[in-house]
């Protein structure tokens, strides 16, 4: 199971940026995938999440509105489109395969499904 994340960088506090998961090994159709971020103070904080199966869909308060998480079956990938962007969004973004049943507060805590998440692509936004 691999999955790879892309699409992060610098930006002006109210832009855009669409954030890349790809995954190989397993089918985005068969667990929920997420996106959690680490701020340089090392806190972890779950972002959005995505069960394709039926698109049931989470996002944490910090971010709903603003962020929209989608599943592209066929590409076996997984995005974040994120926009109207604050300094406070500057993180390392990843995402992971979710032992979770479900896309609901807390899914993040019980940790990746196959053992593995992306390499994280840093987001930096400038105020």
């Amino acid at each position: 199971v691999q999955l790879v994340d892309s699409g992060g960088g610098s930006v002006p506090a109210g832009a855009s940026l669409r954030l890349s998961c790809s995954a190989s090994g397993f089918r985005v159709t068969d667990a929920p995938v997420g996106w959690f971020r680490q701020t340089s103070g090392k806190e972890y904080e779950e972002v959005s999440c995505i069960r394709s199966a039926d698109n049931h869909t989470f996002y944490a308060n910090s971010v709903k509105g603003r962020f929209t998480i989608l599943s592209y079956v066929t590409k076996n990938t997984v995005y974040l489109d994120m926009n109207s962007l604050t300094p406070e969004d500057t993180a390392v973004y990843d995402c992971v395969a979710a032992s979770a049943a479900k896309c609901a507060n807390s899914w993040f805590s019980f940790g990746p499904r196959y053992g593995s998440w992306g390499q994280g692509t840093q987001v930096t936004v400038s105020s």
